[in-house]
């Protein structure tokens, strides 16, 4: 087994575990948003479809975080899997950005 004191390593720890906190933080909290709020601007569907997605990425963040600690932080997450995340992120800020405008109308 590699050495968990490389700096490769703790790299890896510095950087990926508070990313992957960040998503934990912000999938929970538009899952919440999606689950709790009828959105007007959004068709049931679309309500629903998103939903589903921050679902599967919560399986998938949750996975990637179950490799990560039981290696103790020795392997990484390919861009590939990071980018759809980062981008259905951005899209739940919209929704919720767009939701509070209109409560604020």
């Amino acid at each position: 087994m590699r050495d968990s004191n490389l700096p490769g390593t703790e790299l890896l720890k510095t950087v990926l575990e508070p990313l992957l906190d960040d998503f934990q933080y912000w999938f929970t909290r538009s899952r919440h948003l999606l689950e709790t709020e009828h959105i007007s601007f959004m068709s049931d569907q679309e309500q629903s479809d998103l939903l589903l997605r921050v679902k599967q990425a919560q399986d998938e963040l949750n996975t990637a975080k179950m490799l990560f600690a039981a290696t103790d932080g020795q392997v990484g997450i390919e861009m590939a899997t990071l980018m759809p995340w980062h981008q259905l992120v951005t899209e739940c800020w919209d929704v919720a950005m767009r939701l509070r405008r209109s409560h604020e109308v």
